[in-house]
């Protein structure tokens, strides 16, 4: 069965057209009707779908999910910035972008969250995908310093080691929060490419998306061979 998208409709908040482009049966609701009918949607194939130019999407967010803790939704900004995206992502919702994203963006941003996946703009990927490699960097070598025996035994098997000197380059930059184009513009290779190397490294790893690439990397200390490989800027 097709995953059902609804929009949470108001007063401030009206149906954006590329929404609709992107998803043509999309659902506009209000919260009252869409609060009633919560119970019965499954949470797998279903996506609710915020907008901040309502005010009270927090709110409403917070009610959706008493509502239904499962319930996958995504709140979507004219103007996305990294506070307002970190918020919507600790108060339950799955994904943040942009309003005005291209309707092939906002389809892609269904299919991750379909798979389990979190969806972040930009920015606010970058940042996150940054700060939590560095915390994970420094945490791991606490640990071995503390403790080099613990470090090592019952590691799992090195994720780098599974990857190609290809796919080793793309994780590198990915993990160091680069864009997919600011990774191809480096490595001097089409965006395509870049998709398919990553789609090939997340069935390798068996992650999700790039927060859970930086995970896996992180628990996985790189080999020195292959920092040579990375191409010069």
């Amino acid at each position: 069965m097709s995953t059902q998208h609804f929009f949470l409709s108001s007063p401030a908040s009206t149906l954006p057209e590329r929404l609709r482009e992107a998803f043509a049966d999309i659902a506009p609701l209000s919260a009252e009707a869409l609060l009633a009918r919560l119970p019965a949607l499954p949470a797998a194939q279903s996506l609710i779908w915020l907008s901040a130019t309502d005010a009270q999407w927090p709110q409403a967010l917070r009610q959706i999910l008493q509502a239904k803790p499962d319930a996958r939704a995504v709140l979507l900004s004219g103007v996305p910035e990294p506070a307002e995206g970190l918020r919507a992502l600790n108060d339950g919702a799955r994904g943040y972008t942009h309003a005005y994203g291209v309707p092939a963006l906002l389809q892609e941003v269904a299919l991750v969250i379909e798979h389990g996946g979190l969806w972040v703009g930009p920015d606010l990927l970058q940042r996150l995908v940054g700060s939590t490699n560095a915390a994970l960097a420094a945490q791991q070598a606490v640990s071995k310093a503390q403790s080099p025996a613990v470090a090592t035994a019952g590691a799992a098997p090195n994720a780098w080691a599974l990857l190609s000197a290809r796919e080793v380059q793309v994780a590198r930059a990915v993990s160091a929060g680069r864009s997919n184009k600011e990774v191809a513009d480096k490595m001097f290779i089409s965006e395509r490419t870049v998709k398919a190397h990553l789609g090939a490294i997340f069935e390798k790893l068996g992650v999700r998306d790039r927060l859970q690439l930086v995970l896996r990397l992180a628990a996985s200390p790189e080999p020195a061979s292959t920092s040579a490989a990375e191409p010069k800027s």
